[in-house]
């Protein structure tokens, strides 16, 4: 053997540095990974055929691998690391020859290229990087930061080091609706750090909170990290479960899990939201400790400028916090104790007339004793038991078709038990209640009149729908009814929506919070999935940049506002309306319904066109759509050059070599702590694209077949590649801000800066390894 290794093991080594030398010629690096590929599999090649690289596999023939069999262990669990004293046999790196595994590799590349860039499942998901990076560029572009970042200044610069924690706030805002972490750093390294560098505020501190919050978009969704790991664990979660499970001696997961092994993004999106929250919170909470132990460095700051109408501090607390948060408390208790809710009274013409066993209990024994050590043996014998309740009674399965009698009985029992509230009209009348409320404290000097009116009409909605809606009462009909009280409504928002753009603030950040609130709500409600969302941010950015813009000239842009309002109309009556036409009897109300969403559609289409044309028109739509050409093509390269990688290590065994070691240790929170160190560590020197097509394919099959929960695994990752952008020395974010800081802020400066929240990261990951309920409450609570 040569230098005494294993012929894998230098098989490895010789990838890797491969790899590493394509990265550091400054290649881009799609380009260095793919030529990675061909030159390490040259190499392996060329001494593989000279007979230098011999591989010491274990002796599938011998009589001590028979008894392992014997004992039950599974064959895939026997690896020279598990059992380091069976007997082995030298074998070729390449048994049937480099030639014969380089045709297999292109017959690999063939089918990868097809699943996973051209027509492969994943390809929909992939779509929603190309729009979620639109939506950010043509919102970076539209100088939203730069309002973002002054307004915030005003507000929280008078307090000790109010300006950092306003750089945290302004970061986290935008990423949750740009999301590009270059663009960001950018900006901010731009605008904000020479203010704070003129206002006394330390370099250290200015640069690290600039990088740091900077790079929130890699984790606060919509996140494109997020979207692209969402592509690989779905599929690596179902291959580990698989394995587990032949592993335990079940035929597959579902048997063994006695559930799918599912794994989505808007489940990951769920997941990702209060982490990021909370890592954005701990941000800022070092900078306000920083400037309380060093005032000097973090000096507070008064900017010029108002934000609004002067109001006293009782008039504050009373419309900003007990009036809404007493509103928003009213329909949560109501939605508790079954005011609201959904009134739907559907009745199926099946049920299930008896609950069907939780768990399959035609397995083997050895199937039968690890699903009873993972599940417990009370849970087995109650799954024992309701298939034997099941066979007794001759039902096949648990669905049965109901009786006339019964489905009268079940509809009946729908009717009285229905919410008195429906949960559309509750949100629809809680969210204008809170608008009048709010452009009451913003102008509290203004006539009241308009806002009382509009108020009138929110309690008249919830009266009318309690007195005169049933579940049984047509979408027409219910369109009457409320026809008034929303007549009402709307005519006291359309003077509070005047009010509120008084509020430099709101004015601010309105907009853009709006097509966040749109974006994240369709995906963590479960309306759709990410990529419908991310074209609705695309196009929702496009418009919100075109009005700025002719605001800008002094233009009107009532064509674009009259637009987002058809769209808000199309929404409204494809939820109200059955808009299927070609069913055999339409009514008339729905036929109504159909031609104005129809009509709705097209104008808030044409409205779209128009915005495409303004900012053609100003030259910005072509730089937006070259730079998102380039960050896509650069993302997709990348999948295709780490594919011929990752076909190379498994054309030698390179993959398999790797996960029999992780799976050699016993406990799987060892093996997850390693992995996650190897990726602090690649952080170093890696972007998270390469670690993420990579890395992550080898080692996810092992870390994401055992008992940890998969979605808490991905956010873990996701954290821990945020820190790659922070990492010295090649940090990206570092070299984004060197790139656009003053000449007296050294790298040093930037280095030193960043090491802190750095420590953050890591805390982070330490609290949420102690705490994992952070991560899974909202996928929980939303059923994701």
């Amino acid at each position: 053997m040569l230098f005494g290794l294993d012929g894998v093991e230098i098989g490895l080594i010789i990838v890797f540095l491969t790899l590493f030398a394509g990265i550091m010629t400054g290649f881009p690096v799609g380009f260095a990974i793919g030529g990675a590929a061909v030159i390490s599999f040259a190499i392996i090649a060329a001494l593989d055929s000279a007979g230098l690289l011999i591989h010491q596999a274990i002796d599938s023939g011998s009589a001590e691998y028979a008894a392992l069999l014997a004992e039950g262990v599974a064959r895939d669990a026997i690896s020279v690391f598990r059992y380091p004293e069976l007997p082995r046999v030298e074998e070729a790196l390449f048994p049937g020859g480099w030639e014969q595994a380089m045709e297999r590799n292109i017959s690999f590349i063939v089918n990868r290229m097809n699943e996973r860039v051209i027509a492969g499942q994943s390809i929909e998901t992939l779509l929603a990087v190309l729009m979620f990076v639109m939506m950010g560029i043509t919102l970076e572009r539209s100088r939203i930061a730069e309002d973002l970042l002054t307004t915030m200044a005003r507000v929280f610069g008078p307090l000790p080091g109010g300006l950092a924690v306003s750089i945290v706030i302004v970061g986290a805002f935008l990423a949750a609706s740009t999301g590009i972490v270059g663009a960001t750093v950018v900006t901010m390294g731009l605008l904000a750090l020479p203010t704070m560098l003129r206002n006394g505020y330390s370099p250290k501190l200015a640069t690290g909170v600039i990088a740091a919050s900077g790079t929130l978009g890699q984790i606060i969704p919509p996140s494109i990290v997020i979207v692209l790991l969402g592509t690989l664990v779905g599929d690596l979660y179902a291959t580990g479960q698989e394995t587990r499970a032949q592993l335990a001696g079940c035929g597959d997961a579902l048997t063994f899990l006695g559930k799918p092994a599912v794994l989505s993004v808007g489940t990951l999106f769920q997941a990702a939201l209060l982490p990021g929250l909370f890592l954005a919170g701990l941000y800022a909470a070092y900078a306000f400790g920083f400037a309380l132990f060093r005032p000097e460095a973090a000096p507070p700051v008064q900017i010029d400028g108002a934000t609004g109408e002067s109001i006293t501090r009782q008039e504050a607390l009373t419309w900003y916090l007990f009036a809404p948060a007493g509103l928003i408390a009213a329909v949560v208790i109501a939605a508790s104790v079954g005011i609201v809710g959904s009134q739907s009274i559907t009745v199926s013409d099946y049920a299930e007339r008896a609950d069907g066993p939780a768990l399959r209990t035609n397995v083997s024994e050895q199937c039968q004793a690890s699903m009873i050590e993972l599940h417990g043996q009370e849970a087995w014998d109650e799954a024992v038991a309701q298939r034997a309740e099941m066979t007794a009674a001759g039902d096949s399965g648990a669905v049965v078709e109901l009786t006339e009698e019964e489905r009268e009985a079940a509809l009946l029992n729908a009717l009285e038990t229905a919410p008195a509230i429906g949960s559309g009209v509750a949100v629809i009348f809680t969210l204008l209640g809170l608008v009048l409320i709010i452009a009451r404290g913003v102008s509290p000097t203004s006539e009241p009149w308009p806002l009382i009116v509009g108020g009138v009409g929110v309690a008249l909605a919830f009266l009318f729908d309690v007195l005169f809606i049933s579940p049984l009462t047509g979408s027409g009909a219910t369109f009457m009814i409320l026809a008034v009280p929303m007549g009402l409504a709307l005519f006291g928002c359309r003077f509070a929506m005047a009010r509120l753009s008084q509020n430099e603030l709101l004015r601010v950040v309105f907009p853009p919070l709006i097509l966040i609130v749109a974006v994240l709500g369709s995906i963590l409600g479960g309306i759709t999935n990410p990529t419908p969302a991310a074209a609705l941010g695309a196009a929702g950015a496009i418009m919100l940049a075109a009005y700025r813009k002719l605001k800008e000239e002094n233009g009107t842009g009532k064509i674009i506002i009259w637009a987002s309002f058809a769209l808000v109309i199309m929404i409204l009556v494809g939820v109200n309306f059955d808009l299927r036409v070609t069913r055999e009897v339409v009514p008339l109300q729905d036929w109504i319904a159909y031609v104005i969403a129809q009509f709705a559609y097209h104008f808030a289409f044409f409205g779209l066109l128009y915005a495409c044309w303004v900012l053609l028109r100003m030259s910005i739509l072509g730089p937006v759509v070259r730079e998102t050409a380039k960050v896509t093509s650069m993302v997709f390269t990348i999948l295709i050059g780490s594919q011929l990688l990752n076909l190379v290590l498994i054309s030698f065994g390179g993959e398999h070599y790797i996960q029999q070691f992780l799976r050699a240790f016993d406990n799987e929170w060892t093996v997850f702590l390693l992995v996650m160190l190897i990726l602090f560590i690649l952080g170093f020197v890696l972007d998270f694209l390469e670690i993420i097509y990579i890395v992550v394919p080898i080692v996810g099959p092992v870390i994401y077949g055992g008992t940890l929960e998969p979605t808490w695994v991905t956010i873990m990752i996701a954290i821990n590649l945020q820190t790659s952008f922070l990492t010295p020395p090649f940090g990206f974010a570092l070299f984004y801000l060197r790139g656009v800081a003053p000449p007296g802020v050294t790298t040093g400066d930037i280095y030193r800066g960043v090491l802190p929240f750095v420590a953050i990261q890591v805390l982070g990951l330490v609290i949420l390894a102690l705490a994992p309920g952070i991560v899974t409450i909202v996928p929980n609570l939303l059923g994701g």
